[in-house]
């Protein structure tokens, strides 16, 4: 099996971004904690992070053919990137959709995710713990 972890804008600034949202842990403790887990299942992985719309979409674009699952938290781009949807859609790969914290607790702009109307299944305000739940989820589903 393999999962492509994608993580949007602001993510690479966990521990620095709004820690009372976000948490404490860094973007390496994130990306450390989401290898573990993939090693220990045996799972092929990449995880991935930009600051760009179209970067994103091209790496879903990328994922067509060699990817099992996709574990994405878009970041702001959840609430207005119709792109990465129509991204999602096009190569039609298995997808959660993770959030750090509980976008429907915030707010009211982030209760609209254009990415759910694709995702089958959305984690949101479990922290990091919400990526490995969504690996976890993966796995038992279409491995």
């Amino acid at each position: 099996m393999r999962l492509l972890i994608i993580n949007g804008p602001n993510i690479n600034m966990l521990g620095i971004r709004e820690p009372a949202i976000y948490g404490t842990d860094t973007y390496a403790d994130l990306c450390e904690a989401v290898a573990d887990r993939c090693r220990t299942k045996g799972i092929d992985f990449e995880i991935y992070q930009s600051n760009h719309e179209g970067d994103l979409v091209t790496k879903i674009q990328e994922a067509y053919g060699k990817c099992d699952g996709i574990v994405i938290n878009p970041g702001a781009y959840t609430h207005t990137s119709i792109a990465i949807l129509d991204a999602l859609r096009a190569v039609d790969i298995p997808t959660v959709e993770v959030h750090l914290s509980d976008i429907h607790q915030r707010e009211t702009f982030r209760n609209i995710s254009y990415v759910s109307l694709y995702a089958e299944k959305v984690i949101a305000g479990k922290k990091s713990a919400g990526y490995l739940e969504a690996i976890d989820y993966l796995v038992s589903k279409y491995k």
